[in-house]
């Protein structure tokens, strides 16, 4: 431990420059970041929609009036099918450079593209609730 710490000393990682990465390594690093990002926002989103949802239930509870789901048990199963087709459909766009070096930043690409999908969508049910 405190031998990596020294090698770290003497060999810092150079920052990466997300602007205008110039190695695979440095954009599959930034393309990793910018769903990060993206996957932030989601979560912000999602505690918003969420609590809408949860909200409406309170509101207008579906007990008693059909059996399907309340609003957030509906938003909750929909969510984690979305997230389950966002892993795997960028798995699979990530095959287009299988085994490569490109192949994280396709994922993250991709990843990072449709969770900013996804929150949008999060955003508009809010406002319709």
């Amino acid at each position: 431990m405190i031998f990596a710490a020294f090698l770290s000393v003497l060999n810092p990682v150079p920052a990466i420059d997300c602007e205008e990465p110039m190695t695979q390594m440095a954009m599959n690093h930034c393309a990793f970041q910018d769903y990060m990002e993206a996957d932030m926002g989601l979560n912000t989103q999602w505690a918003l929609t969420s609590a809408a949802m949860k909200r409406r239930d309170k509101d207008s509870p579906p007990a008693g009036r059909d059996d399907r789901p309340g609003y957030f048990d509906a938003l909750l199963a929909a969510q984690r099918a979305w997230i389950r087709y966002r892993d795997a459909h960028c798995q699979s766009e990530g095959y287009r450079a299988r085994g490569g070096t490109l192949e994280p930043l396709l994922v993250s690409s991709c990843k990072a593209h449709l969770t900013r999908l996804r929150t949008a969508d999060l955003e508009e049910l809010a406002r319709t609730y």
